[in-house]
Parts: structure tokens; sequence; C-alpha cells
């Protein structure tokens, strides 16, 4: 999917930590993978699991910072709000919501603290890189699961960044939570692939079945890994990650491990 001739990109891409101030081998693993050395870190929300997350988490992503990798990010309901105790089971009968709830954790501090580690903020915005030699263009929406999507804001940012210089040959999407309104919005802009979390690949697969919800629209056969989304005239490569936590109050995954993700994007043959 890069233009030919390209080298190739490693991208690393993790969602939905989920971080609670305890969780320390989360921590170390999670700071562990700068190993892997990607070209790109892409981090597709619900980094907060626990209102005292914020420092942990910092400290966890500043690994990335600290071996300078090029890291963007989104934000998903959970780094807005704070985890409450519910009933695990509603989950699977239809997509989660916040209710009257107003937000309770301090995202602004959350986002300042992530620009000031350098990473780049995707929500409703538009950014370029060069990584490697190769021009990207990558575009975010914040999360449509609570209604922050904004795609107005988004076309104003892709409208200054085309004022400066023409639009990347390759274009890459990012989102928290995949409902097929936001992938159609992100497909609309041409990218090709989008970064999305948000399922936890279901969090309880049944074997021989696979995920029973995607806590969205999306179906669930795509809840999790490597598909296509496509419309009538467009398609792009869709990678739903299983994320690498849940909440406090369900810590539990059934045939369905945490994960990280990491893609590598190669030259048209």
């Amino acid at each position: 999917m890069l233009p030919e001739g390209s080298a190739p990109l490693r991208v690393l891409q993790l969602s939905d930590l989920h971080l609670a101030p305890w969780q320390h081998r989360k921590i170390e693993w999670v700071r562990g993978l700068v190993e892997l050395r990607p070209d790109l870190v892409v981090l597709t929300g619900d980094l907060m699991g626990h209102r005292l997350a914020r420092g942990p988490l910092l400290h966890t992503l500043s690994a990335f910072a600290d071996a300078d990798i090029p890291t963007v990010f989104v934000h998903g309901s959970n780094d807005y709000y704070s985890p409450i105790a519910k009933n695990p089971f509603v989950y699977l009968s239809a997509p989660s919501r916040t209710g009257t709830r107003s937000p309770d954790l301090d995202n602004e501090a959350l986002t300042r603290g992530m620009t000031a580690l350098g990473f780049i903020d995707l929500n409703n915005r538009a950014q370029r890189l060069t990584l490697r030699g190769t021009e990207i263009e990558l575009i975010g929406l914040n999360d449509p699961h609570i209604g922050y999507d904004d795609v107005a804001a988004l076309d104003a940012s892709i409208k200054s960044l085309a004022e400066v210089s023409e639009q990347a040959a390759t274009l890459l999407g990012v989102v928290h939570a995949p409902y097929q309104q936001a992938l159609g919005q992100l497909l609309d802009r041409k990218v090709s692939a989008i970064f999305a979390g948000h399922t936890h690949g279901g969090q309880v697969r049944m074997p021989g079945v696979g995920a029973l919800t995607s806590n969205c629209d999306l179906p669930v056969q795509q809840a999790r890994g490597l598909s296509v989304w496509y419309d009538a005239e467009h398609a792009a490569f869709l990678n739903v990650s299983a994320g690498l936590g849940a909440s406090v109050y369900a810590p539990i995954r059934f045939a369905c491990r945490p994960e990280a993700s990491l893609i590598t994007l190669e030259a048209e043959r």
C-alpha cells in the first residue's frame, strides 16, 4: 500500500490498555515493546482504566518518547470516564453507553501529558509524517462511541495541510470505536488503512463461533484482526486490535488473549 520503491514501515498499534496503577507487569511489558523498534506507534484509545492511572500511563508510554519513535493517538470513552461497576452481561446485549454521566477524568491533562511527550493528537485532526523517506498522512476521529467525532473539524485540519502541500500518497485513518459511519467517513477521505480498537476482540469468544459482540455496529466477524472495509468506490485495510486490557470490574477474557499488533506496510508490487 506504499508507493513503489518505498521502504517497509512497521506500525505498532496499542489499544484498550484500561490501565490501573497496580498493573506493574502490564506497564513493564508495554515499555518493553520499544525493543521492536517500530517506525510508528498508533494508540487507539481507552488507555485509562482508573481515575489515578494518568501518571503510570504517561510513564508507560514515555518509553516510546525516550526512543524517539513517532507516536500518534486518539481517545476512547474511558479516557474521559472512569470505570464503574455494572452488570457485565449487559455488554452482550447492546453497545455500552455512558448514559447521563458527566466526564470525571481530566482528559485535557491527559492530552497535555501525551503531547508533552511529543505524541501527535489525531482527535478530529490530520497530520503528516515522513517515515523512512515516505510521506504519510494520518487522519483521526475522536470517539464516535460517545459522539465526540467531528468530521467538520477533521476536514478543516485536512484542508490546512492541503494549503501547505499536496496530499500524501498514503493516508492512514485512526479511530477508537469502529462504528460503520466512522469507518465510512474515513473511507470517503481515501485512506488506505484504518486502525481501531474498542471491541476487545469480543472479550469473550466462543471456540468455533468467535466474538459474540463487537460493542458497536461492526459485524462481529471483524471484531478482531485484519480485514477489509469497503463501499462501492473505495476499500481500505481495517485492523481492529483486541487490546491489552478490560474494565477492572470485568477483568475476564475467554479465548481472546490480550494483544499488541505489529503490522508491516509494504510498497505496491
